[in-house]
C-alpha cells in the first residue's frame, strides 16, 4: 500500500528571480538567475544533478515544446530533462516529478525549475497561446475575469452575503497583499494601496475590480531536491532541511460543468486536493497547525473562496475573517506574506516554486523584513484553469 511522500525528499537549495518587466534578460537568462541562486544555496556541484524537470505553460515561443532550453541554458550534463505544464499548477507539477522521482530511489538528486517569460507581448492579460487574442479554441468559457466573478456571484448567492461584505472583504485580501509586497524585493509591484483606491478602482468584471485581478509578469524559480541522508552527508544540519511533507494534485473529471449538482460557490479539487496533502502530512487541524499559507490568489475571489476550501474558514465566514485579520501578517493564519500572485504576477509556470520559495525562507528563518516570528508547517497551493473546468495543488512543507 502506498505510503506517501511525507519526509522522503527534502529541499537543500532554492533560488527565485525578481518578477517583473524583465525587458533586459531572455526566459534563458532567467533560468540561469534563479538556477545560480539554488546552485550556491544547495551548496553542490552542477554534475551532481541527476534528473531535472522544467515547468512552462504558456511560453512556446520562448521555450518551445521540449526541456532542451533548461538542458541547453544550464549546460546540464546528458541527464534526463523533462518538460510539464498543468496549467497554473505547472511549477508545482515540476516539483512533483523531482520530488518523486528522488522518493522512488530513481536518483539522488534531482530538480525542478519553473519559468515564464510573459511581458514581451505587451499584453495587459494573461497572454495564452494565441498571445493576446481570446477566441474560442483556448476560452471556451470566456474570460478568466469573467469565470472568476461568476464564481463570486454564486459565493455571494449560496451564503447570502451582501454585495458590500463581500466587496470589502476582496478589497481587504488586496490591501494584503499590497502591504506585503511593499517588503518584499523580488515582487513586481511593490507599492502599497489604500482601501478606498481599491474598492473605488475601475470595474473589471462585476464584481471583481482592477485591484482584484494579479498582473502578469516575467520570472523563474529553482528547487533541489534529494533525501535527508543524503543532504546531511552534504552536511546540512536538520535545522537546514526543509521537507516535504505531502504533495498532491486533483484535476476536475467534468462533474462541475456537465452536471447540475455543483453549486459554482466553491472548488472541489482544492477541496480534494487539500484532503489528501492533510492525510499523507498528518495534520489534523490544519487552522491550527499551519502557521503560513500561499495560496493562488489570481483574483481577490479566489483567495477568499480558497480560504473555505483549504478549511481555514468556516463555510460562508471567509470575507468575516479576512475583515477580521485572520490572514494579515499578524493573524492567526498569514497568507501571502511575500504580496502572492497580487505582487508578483502571474508567469504561469514559475508561481508554484516562487511560492515554495517563501515557505522555504520563512521555514530557515530567512525571509529578512518578512520574517514570521513562527513558523511550524508551510502550505502552498495553485489553482489552474476555471472554477469548472480545474487543477488544484495543494503542498505541505516543515523543518525535517
Amino acid at each position: 500500500m502506498a505510503s506517501g511522500i511525507k519526509n522522503k525528499v527534502v529541499i537543500i537549495g532554492m533560488g527565485c528571480t525578481e518578477f517583473g518587466e524583465r525587458w533586459d534578460l531572455s526566459a534563458e537568462m532567467l533560468m540561469v538567475e534563479a538556477f545560480t541562486e539554488a546552485l550556491a544555496d544547495a551548496g553542490i556541484e552542477k554534475n551532481q544533478i541527476e534528473a531535472a524537470w522544467l515547468g512552462s505553460a504558456l511560453d512556446d515561443v520562448n521555450i518551445g515544446n521540449s526541456a532542451i532550453p533548461l538542458a541547453t541554458s544550464l549546460r546540464l550534463q546528458n541527464i534526463p530533462v523533462t518538460r510539464v505544464e498543468n496549467m497554473c499548477a505547472t511549477g508545482t507539477e515540476a516539483l512533483r516529478g523531482a520530488v518523486y522521482a528522488v522518493a522512488a530511489g530513481a536518483v539522488d538528486i534531482a530538480m525542478a525549475l519553473g519559468v515564464e517569460k510573459l511581458k514581451d507581448t505587451g499584453f495587459g492579460g494573461l497572454p495564452i497561446r494565441t498571445k493576446g487574442v481570446v477566441n474560442d479554441l483556448w476560452m471556451p468559457y470566456g474570460s478568466a475575469p469573467g469565470t472568476f466573478a461568476q464564481l463570486a456571484g454564486a459565493y455571494r448567492a449560496k451564503h447570502g452575503i451582501n454585495a458590500a461584505d463581500l466587496k470589502r472583504g476582496m478589497a481587504h485580501v488586496s490591501w494584503k497583499s499590497h502591504q506585503n509586497g511593499a517588503i518584499s524585493p523580488k515582487a513586481h509591484l511593490k507599492k502599497p494601496v489604500d482601501m478606498e483606491t481599491i474598492i473605488n478602482a475601475p470595474m473589471i468584471a462585476d464584481p471583481l475590480g482592477l485591484y482584484d485581478c494579479c498582473g502578469v509578469s516575467d520570472g523563474a524559480a529553482c528547487a533541489i531536491v534529494t533525501t535527508p541522508e543524503i543532504a546531511k552527508a552534504l552536511g546540512k544540519a536538520p535545522d537546514e532541511l526543509v521537507a516535504v511533507k505531502a504533495l498532491q494534485i486533483s484535476t476536475s473529471n467534468g462533474w462541475e460543468s456537465q452536471y447540475s449538482a455543483w453549486d459554482g460557490a466553491s472548488i472541489r479539487n482544492t477541496q480534494v486536493a487539500a484532503a489528501r496533502a492533510y492525510q499523507e502530512a498528518g495534520i489534523q487541524n490544519p487552522a491550527a497547525d499551519i502557521s503560513l499559507i500561499e495560496v493562488h490568489d489570481c483574483f481577490s475571489i479566489t483567495e477568499l473562496v480558497t480560504m473555505e476550501d483549504l478549511g481555514f474558514s468556516q463555510e460562508g465566514r471567509a470575507a468575516f475573517d479576512i475583515l477580521d485579520g485572520r490572514y494579515d501578517r499578524d493573524g492567526a493564519v498569514p497568507a501571502q506574506v511575500d504580496g502572492g500572485l497580487k505582487c508578483f504576477g502571474h508567469p504561469v509556470g514559475a508561481s508554484g516554486l516562487r511560492m515554495v520559495y517563501e515557505v522555504y525562507l520563512q521555514l530557515l528563518g530567512r525571509a529578512g523584513q518578512r520574517q514570521l516570528r513562527k513558523v511550524n508547517f508551510g502550505l502552498t497551493h495553485n489553482l489552474g484553469g476555471q472554477p469548472s473546468n480545474s487543477v488544484s495543488s495543494v503542498a505541505i512543507f516543515g523543518l525535517l
